[in-house]
């Protein structure tokens, strides 16, 4: 739309500065107004008004045929070549005119710079766009080539992964219908299936998935876990450090919350049924989202789950899609995965679902329960996750992560039996010779749960007819010791 009549302008000043509308005096504030178009160019487009003041007054300017050379000398210095509408609307009564620039959607070409620096837009301000969100918008726009999960590591071998891992996703997979029966036990072929395996070199993301980092230069690969006294990061009771794999973080994860956010329990069933604070289904779709969707370019990028008295917060690099906002992000949307070829391998094996419905399950699930909605807080190149919760203080582990002790010798026992496999509880009663299914739950069961050794199979379901534990990282770390 070419802006050439004084009534457009009008209406676009009672919308008022904002995301898309921009208020300049005059060209004397031309490289400010270029910084601005710049940065509509890298949103989804907008317009600069010259000769209209702060408070949204048209008091326009002269227009010489200086300041027409000024204006495009300024345009040729966006980078690329964008195409920028110029109009001047001339005002009733006088020779002054409104110049107004305006730039649609641009996003095939972003980003834009301007004298080689890239701007963008947060609510009414400019900023510099700071390097994350910049390299975030090449990838966009060179497509999938320079994806980081895409590329090659010549250095990384079958033997750097855990085949086990990549096994147990293939019968995963099968159970649930989403690998063919045929799929097979040929580990670098079905590598070569999920595009973790190309030529004979494996990519990032099979490193990401099946990593055994204790031997790898992955150190994006970390988790942080922390449980805080109070509301604030003043005093730690727990912290830990976890380098691994997809599904080593996600269990830890997952054990850290199940170790400090507090239990009740129904009797609804005929198995008593265990519910966290916050609940299960809501806040493990957010540490799967915080995992799954996170930037892992940049090396020293990591994600972090803190505890509070009051709150969980799950932070994590990267950013949403530019064009998505808090609105979006509620109502229904498509899924526009951060690492697609992550979220298939991950889909597969039924960890995630590829319908970008788990925003809406997290808030769904939080109203059942009475809580708030989580909240995102989305930075220039950070996520947090915020739920909010009266968080019951837990007994807690020493600071430092290595030295896992058992609070009694019961857990010792089932962390020790676990090591043979995963098992059923009416298995394990029966290899620990116990016949009394309360005090076995009370003394055995719960204390290993809460403490992070072991972890349910079907967590989501606690009553499944199949269901059964097995160990941890921790767990395993446990029995290392001993």
């Amino acid at each position: 739309m070419i802006i050439e009549d004084l009534d457009i302008i009008k209406r676009l000043i009672a919308e008022k500065e904002g995301g898309l509308v921009e208020f300049k005096e005059t060209t004397g504030q031309l490289e400010r107004g270029m910084e601005t178009l710049c940065a509509f160019l890298n949103g989804n487009g907008g317009t600069v008004l010259f000769g209209v003041n702060d408070k949204g007054k048209v008091i326009g300017q002269e227009v010489s045929d200086k300041t027409k050379r000024d204006i495009a000398e300024a345009i040729n210095r966006l980078e690329p070549v964008a195409m920028v509408q110029i109009s001047y609307v001339p005002l009733p009564d006088n020779e002054k005119k409104v110049i107004v620039f305006r730039v649609e959607d641009s996003k095939p070409s972003r980003p834009f710079c301007y004298k080689g620096r890239p701007y963008m837009r947060v609510e009414s301000a400019t900023t510099t766009m700071p390097q994350p969100a910049y390299n975030e918008l090449l990838l966009q726009r060179d497509g999938n080539r320079y994806r980081w999960e895409l590329l090659a590591n010549s250095n990384l071998t079958l033997q750097h992964l855990d085949t086990n891992e990549v096994l147990k996703t293939v019968r995963l997979g099968i159970e649930c219908g989403r690998l063919p029966e045929d799929t097979g036990t040929d580990i670098p072929a079905i590598l070569g299936k999920f595009g973790l395996l190309k030529d004979g070199v494996l990519n990032n993301a099979a490193a990401v998935l099946f990593g055994k980092h204790e031997d790898m230069e992955y150190p994006q690969c970390l988790l942080r876990l922390a449980r805080f006294k109070g509301t604030d990061k003043t005093v730690f009771m727990d912290s830990q450090r976890i380098q691994g794999n997809f599904f080593q973080l996600l269990n830890a994860a997952m054990a850290f919350i199940f170790k400090h956010l507090s239990l009740s329990g129904t009797t609804d069933t005929l198995e008593r049924e265990e519910h966290l604070t916050i609940p299960y289904k809501a806040i493990r779709e957010g540490v799967l989202n915080s995992l799954t969707h996170r930037s892992y370019k940049e090396a020293g990028g990591s994600v972090g789950i803190a505890i509070y008295d009051d709150r969980v917060e799950i932070e994590n690099p990267g950013t949403f899609p530019p064009d998505w906002d808090a609105e979006k992000m509620k109502s229904e949307h498509e899924s526009k995965p951060q690492n697609p070829l992550l979220a298939n391998v991950l889909y597969k094996r039924k960890v995630l679902e590829s319908w970008g419905r788990g925003i809406g399950l997290m808030m769904s699930e939080c109203r059942k329960a009475g809580l708030p909605e989580p909240e995102y807080k989305i930075w220039a190149d950070s996520v947090t996750l915020i739920f909010r919760c009266d968080v019951t203080n837990r007994p807690s582990t020493d600071q430092a992560p290595t030295k896992y002790r058992p609070s009694t010798d019961q857990v010792l026992a089932l962390v020790k039996l676990l090591d043979e496999g995963e098992l059923s509880v009416k298995e394990i009663m029966e290899a620990l010779e116990l016949n009394h299914r309360p005090t076995f739950r009370m003394n055995y069961l719960h204390p290993a749960l809460n403490e992070g050794y072991i972890v349910p199979l079907y967590p989501e379901q606690p009553s499944h007819p199949k269901q059964k534990y097995r160990l941890t990282e921790k767990g395993l770390e446990l029995l290392k010791q001993q």
